[in-house]
């Protein structure tokens, strides 16, 4: 059995946020022609809205001067604005007189409709063409993030293909899986709802800014002091936000292991009546994610109702002021009626900014996940140069090697071995004695420690792994098997399989009768788990798959223990066609199996400690001899022994 080493995924510890986004920038930033011209195609926008209020404001002035010259009818025609100002402060009316003289209007003159007209169109130009430039750089901006995720799929995808096997032993599949498709999507998710609307509420601020100062210094000023007071509203609450988000996608990975692993076992849950224990751990893991998720979304929440409230009380004091100096003469009412709205504009994208980091703090939560991925250590790189290894003959040595999965604690000592060409060796001993990893070793699954695995005089760490493992096939006793049809997994390891090689294995493995008995044949879709096959069936179609690579070494892991005599007469037929002239491994759990093999080795806490025939092994009644008896007792050793 092989030394799997169960636990869940490690305590995340969140990263640094200014690192992750800058990284985010990263990967961005290969997009770089294009992101300028998000800027760019952003900026105009930004720039054509910020100036639109200002000119709706001349459209105001245009109109209320009409009204206030209507008014102004009673002064005689010819009167011009400042002499009615004088009048108007003779008779005692000088806060009126000071407001008119603010005002660009001509007493006793109505209301211009060809200029209130054209500033209207001017406005709406503005906006159309706006809204052009945004949708531009928005339809830019998807693309560019899309592609991003794209590259970083395609990095993750690479990435799983370089991480040791210790890795998905020390992880959770669940979380593994749920890094790789709920983080990312999320990731995704985020960019697109926040980086545009980032860069627009950034520019808006600027730009509205600069307009308010042209327009008031003072109510520029005083609108100024809302930033330090939302920016401070926004980090204290975004720092507490932050941990509980990073909580709830720890949660979020943890419920999916557990759904996965339930899933995956769900008939041995309910063999053994653990549907109440299953549903019980699902509802812990449940309950701390909706505990993370509802403090993460009530606290970032808090962001908007008191940004509104600033931004409210901010409205009120410009208001007042405004109407102050409307009164003085200083400004007119469309000035202040611009300001206002600028105000108004002003705040919303700082509301914005604070609605979004409740996003923005899930979305670099999950990007933090994602690139704990990425930086996970990886496998030794290949040796390079590399040798090569092409016709294989099969000679297999082990030369004092060591390996262990934990430093300090070894499992495989000094072990030394000589496998022929063409020979069989078995290896047995009880559960934990290494005889999985002997195979992985030489897989190059793992590392060795120290000395020396070779292949026909090669050493196999100067191989490539890809190389290496082309050159071996495999039988394992968990027959895995993809959804696709019975055609494809069959020539999973030889894709260009000609259908004559794929029948003729099929035939010599026993697989092409129940296959034909199928209605589709060989063109027959299973699912991911090969569901309609029995477990027999599924073990003959990868002895199948194993004959059609035509592999130089062959590894086979009992692959019998779980079917019915007659099916495992079939299998070992299959096996033994297939074992012909080529070097084996085979991993015995039943010693009959095993018999007529030319070498037997016979491990025990990572060691040797017998090897030999198998008669010469019951000759010498030791550890194999009591192994071999515990399954056939004593009547049937004496016929063999006697054979």
């Amino acid at each position: 059995m092989s030394m799997m080493r169960g636990g869940g995924a490690p305590p995340q510890k969140a990263m640094a946020f200014g690192p992750s986004l800058k990284r985010i920038l990263g990967l961005l930033a290969l997009d770089r022609l294009r992101m300028i011209w998000v800027v760019v195609l952003a900026a105009v926008s930004v720039g054509l809205s910020v100036v639109a209020p200002k000119v709706l404001g001349h459209a105001t002035d245009i109109i209320f001067n009409g009204v206030v010259g209507q008014m102004l009818n009673r002064f005689p025609a010819g009167t011009t604005k400042d002499q009615a100002v004088a009048a108007l402060r003779a008779g005692g009316q000088g806060q009126l007189a000071d407001m008119l003289s603010g005002m660009n209007v001509v007493p006793g003159q109505g209301l211009d409709l060809n200029a209130l007209g054209a500033v209207l169109m001017i406005v709406l130009g503005l906006y159309i063409t706006a809204f052009f430039f945004n949708w531009s750089q928005g339809y830019i901006t998807t693309g560019i993030v899309q592609r991003a995720m794209y590259r970083l799929r395609q990095q993750i995808e690479d990435k799983l293909d370089r991480l040791p096997m210790s890795h998905f032993q020390q992880e959770s599949r669940g979380d593994v899986l749920s890094r790789v498709t709920n983080d990312i999507d999320n990731f995704s998710q985020t960019l697109n709802q926040t980086l545009t609307q980032l860069l627009i509420a950034a520019l808006t601020v600027v730009g509205v800014l600069g307009m308010m100062f042209s327009i008031s210094p003072l109510l520029a000023v005083i609108s100024l002091v809302t930033i330090p007071i939302i920016a401070g509203i926004t980090v204290v609450i975004a720092k507490r936000s932050r941990v509980q988000f990073m909580a709830q996608w720890k949660s979020t990975g943890d419920l999916n292991g557990h759904v996965e692993e339930m899933f995956t076992g769900h008939e041995i849950v309910k063999a053994f009546g653990q549907q109440d224990a299953a549903i019980a751990k699902f509802k812990v893991s449940n309950d701390e994610l909706y505990e993370s998720s509802a403090k993460a979304q009530f606290i970032s929440g808090i962001i908007m109702p008191s940004m509104n409230f600033v931004s409210n009380l901010n409205y009120v004091v410009v208001a007042v002021l405004g109407g102050i100096q409307v009164a003085s003469g200083i400004l007119t009412i469309g000035s202040v009626q611009a300001f206002i709205q600028y105000s108004r504009q002003f705040s919303q994208p700082m509301a914005q900014i604070g609605s979004m980091i409740n996003l923005l703090q899930s979305g670099v939560a999950s990007a933090e996940r994602v690139f704990e991925l990425v930086d996970a250590k990886e496998q030794r790189p290949d040796h390079v140069p590399a040798a090569t290894l092409r016709t294989v003959l099969g000679r297999v040595v082990f030369e004092h090697v060591n390996f262990s999965y934990d430093e300090g604690v070894p499992l495989i000592k000094d072990l030394s071995l000589v496998a022929e060409p063409g020979e069989t060796v078995a290896i047995v001993g009880p559960t934990g004695a290494g005889k999985t990893t002997l195979v992985n070793l030489l897989m190059r699954f793992y590392e060795i420690d120290s000395g020396r695995i070779s292949i026909d005089g090669v050493n196999t760490a100067e191989l490539t792994r890809d190389g290496l493992r082309r050159k071996f096939g495999m039988v394992l006793q968990d027959a895995w098997l993809f959804g696709g049809t019975i055609r494809e997994n069959l020539a999973y390891g030889k894709l260009d399989a000609t259908e004559a090689e794929i029948i003729q294995a099929a035939e010599a493995t026993h697989v092409d009768h129940f296959v034909r008995s199928l209605p589709d044949g060989y063109d027959t879709v299973l699912t991911d788990d090969g569901g309609g096959l029995s477990q027999g069936q599924r073990q003959l179609m990868t002895i199948a798959r194993a004959w059609i690579a035509n592999p130089g070494i062959l590894i086979l892991d009992e692959a019998t223990s779980s079917v019915d005599t007659r099916t495992e007469v079939m299998i070992r037929q299959a096996m033994n066609r297939l074992r012909k002239d080529r070097t084996s491994f085979v991993i015995a759990h039943r010693l009959s199996t095993i018999r007529d093999a030319d070498l037997i080795l016979v491990m025990n806490d990572g060691q040797i400690i017998e090897q030999g025939t198998h008669g010469e092994l019951l000759e010498q009644r030791t550890f194999y001899y009591d192994l071999y008896m515990s399954q056939f007792g004593d009547p049937l050793v004496e016929e063999v022994g006697t054979a």
